[in-house]
């Protein structure tokens, strides 16, 4: 088990079934950047990055409660090249996801999947046949492979994450029933 990893907050998205930036919609009074930020470093990363747009006018308040601010090398490229981005940028070896817009998702979570890892070896949840990349723990050994999906133009995590677990990059921790809140996502308006 890696005894200390990254961590990358996802909310590069543009949010348009929402209508506004999903990272400042608030939960429990706080918004949605500061609840996934302050989960992960209750789940114990030793940094946390933010996965941003350079035009998102929030960040500039929050920039400070961030080890870094990463931007996706190749634009509109969803969220493998945020990951991409992290993975390049983290201190550790191995990089744990988040993508704002899992406001359920829990620090003990990301402490069982931790665990689970080990050197060069991340972790990804999977639920009725479809992993769920976006709350999952990627060593720094993904890189040639996440930049040769870039490069092929194969942006789907769900690939990308098959690829890594026929590689021993990645292993599966299948999700419980009792988990499965912990994975709704905010899409659209409540």
């Amino acid at each position: 088990m890696p005894t200390t990893f990254s961590a990358l907050l996802l909310a590069a998205g543009r949010s348009t079934r929402m209508g506004r930036d999903k990272a400042m919609l608030e939960l429990d009074g706080a918004p949605l950047w500061q609840r996934q930020r302050d989960m992960l470093v209750r789940a114990g990363a030793a940094e946390v990055l933010l996965s941003a747009r350079p035009e998102q006018t929030w960040t500039r308040a929050a920039a400070p409660h961030f080890a870094a601010m990463v931007h996706d090398s190749q634009p509109n490229s969803g969220p493998l090249a945020g990951i991409t981005a992290g993975l390049e940028r983290a201190s550790q070896a191995h990089l744990a996801v988040l993508a704002i817009d899992l406001p359920q998702m829990t620090a003990a979570w990301f402490t069982a999947l931790r665990a689970t890892c080990r050197p060069g070896v991340g972790a990804v949840g999977r639920r009725d046949g479809f992993f769920e990349p976006l709350a999952a723990i990627y060593p720094r050994e993904l890189m040639p492979l996440a930049w040769a999906a870039l490069a092929r133009g194969e942006l789907s995590l769900q690939k990308l994450s098959g690829t890594a677990v026929a590689n021993g990059v990645m292993q599966v921790c299948e999700i419980t029933a009792s988990e499965v809140p912990l994975f709704e996502n905010w899409n659209e308006p409540r």
